[in-house]
């Protein structure tokens, strides 16, 4: 008993603790087999026909009892990482925090975990913590009770076994759904200080299941904000694309901001919510990739953050023209970029492959202003010329770009060789129709060029 109650004090499950699940049968929750996708199905077979237990968890029972399409299906076992990889012959073990198996079925890749035991002092060697409290690594295993104390949040700790079609519920998990409520398993301090990332999802999951978090969970994250300056760039990284991908961002990031995890935290939230220059062209942006996911399209990575910080490098652009004396201002506009991207990358891990997609995208955008020539022909044999294309549309709609610019490009994109070759000819009689009209103005105002 007395074990039991510092457990539910410290917010953490201990070896000895026996919680009872709820068992919850199909007839209640709804949740088919055949919902669940032929891959892990195969894979939770297999474990279960080796003698180990396995089960369905997390996000994806989650999201089929919201009613949402899961992108992927994880699965938890007591079997070791070890003996998961030894009943696949597709089967490889990774991870250094902790060990998971990923097992290749078809084109399908399933993650699998161990269950999770308690990571406390008498975890001995495989388990570590920093002096904040944050799990460092976590290669320590236990029963199924064991691993759902483990897991963050109720709605996350639910166990489906597609052979029996029953949830196993340890924390009330499907009632908390039911009722719209993200609550914290454990003490919510605690578990905020295990994983500072937690009340970054807290926010997504909110926003992507429409639930209210709960408010012990909800109190803590404003003063326990600048732990997330503990937490690797590359991690950050991971959660802040999975927050702006999850097909809630403009509500997402709106959240940020009243939970107070924006400021000084996360620099490019910070561009995003207090840059009232580039606010609705920011908007415009998070609502586009909104609907994107919504509709099952792919989403670039790089023209996201693209978008998200394309008025920081307008800004860094002008401040570098006002005190540069000789510098061009092409050489000034790449400095700029790479200045904003370096600023990010103190916080959040972009990856050299999506930073060369946005410094693609920006440097398309001063050359959509020359369209006559072979210039406009270069311009359309970009490689990413699409990608910038649509980011030029994008600053049409929020009113950036004089709209006559993007309808051109987009007239040039779908004509034919003899209709191009007409447009680049009429935009050349313009160009030097606009040169004569300077000069002329030049010579009226009785200011003479000198050499």
């Amino acid at each position: 008993m007395i074990r039991k109650f510092i457990s539910r004090v410290l917010g953490r499950s201990t070896p000895t603790d026996a919680v009872e699940p709820a068992i919850i049968p199909v007839e209640q929750h709804g949740l088919q087999r055949d919902q669940i996708s032929r891959a892990c199905r195969r894979t939770i077979e297999t474990l279960q026909e080796s003698g180990y237990q396995a089960y369905v968890v997390g996000g994806a029972v989650r999201d089929l009892l919201a009613g949402l399409t899961p992108k992927d299906f994880d699965v938890a076992t007591n079997a070791t990482p070890e003996q998961v990889r030894q009943s696949f012959r597709r089967a490889r073990i990774i991870g250094r925090r902790f060990q998971i198996v990923h097992v290749g079925i078809g084109a399908e890749t399933i993650e699998v975990t161990t269950f999770r035991g308690h990571h406390g002092d008498d975890a001995g060697s495989h388990g570590q913590v920093d002096e904040q409290g944050r799990v460092l690594r976590d290669n320590v295993f236990g029963s199924q009770s064991e691993d759902a104390a483990r897991r963050d949040f109720t709605v996350n700790a639910l166990y489906y076994d597609p052979a029996c079609e029953n949830i196993v519920d340890y924390h009330h998990g499907v009632a908390d759904l039911q009722q719209k409520t993200l609550r914290m398993i454990g003490d919510p301090r605690t578990r905020y200080r295990e994983d500072p990332v937690r009340m970054l999802r807290a926010v997504r999951l909110a926003a992507k299941l429409g639930l209210s978090i709960d408010p012990a969970a909800r109190r803590p994250i404003r003063e326990m904000a600048d732990l997330i300056g503990n937490v690797p760039p590359s991690r950050l990284f991971d959660e802040m694309l999975k927050l702006l991908t999850s097909g809630h961002a403009v509500r997402c990031v709106s959240q940020l901001r009243e939970e107070g995890l924006h400021r000084g935290l996360l620099p490019l939230l910070d561009v995003i919510l207090e840059h009232p220059v580039g606010e609705r062209f920011v908007i415009l942006a998070l609502e586009t990739t909104d609907q994107r996911v919504r509709e099952g399209k792919p989403v670039s990575p790089g023209f996201l953050f693209a978008s998200l910080l394309w008025h920081e490098v307008l800004a860094k652009w002008a401040a570098l023209q006002k005190d540069a004396e000789s510098p061009s201002s092409h050489v000034l506009f790449f400095q700029a970029m790479d200045e904003v991207i370096e600023v990010q990358g103190e916080k959040l891990a972009i990856t050299r492959r999506i930073a060369g997609d946005m410094k693609d995208i920006w440097a398309l955008q001063p050359r959509f202003q020359q369209r006559s020539g072979k210039r406009a022909y270069g311009i359309l044999q970009q490689p990413r010329f699409k990608a910038g294309y649509d980011f030029l549309l994008l600053r049409t709609l929020a009113g950036e770009v004089e709209s006559e610019i993007g309808n051109w490009w987009t007239d040039f994109l779908h004509a034919d060789d003899e209709s191009r070759a007409s447009m680049v000819l009429g935009q050349a009689g313009e160009t030097t129709r606009k040169r004569r009209r300077r000069r002329r103005s030049v010579r009226a105002s009785g200011v003479e060029k000198t050499d």
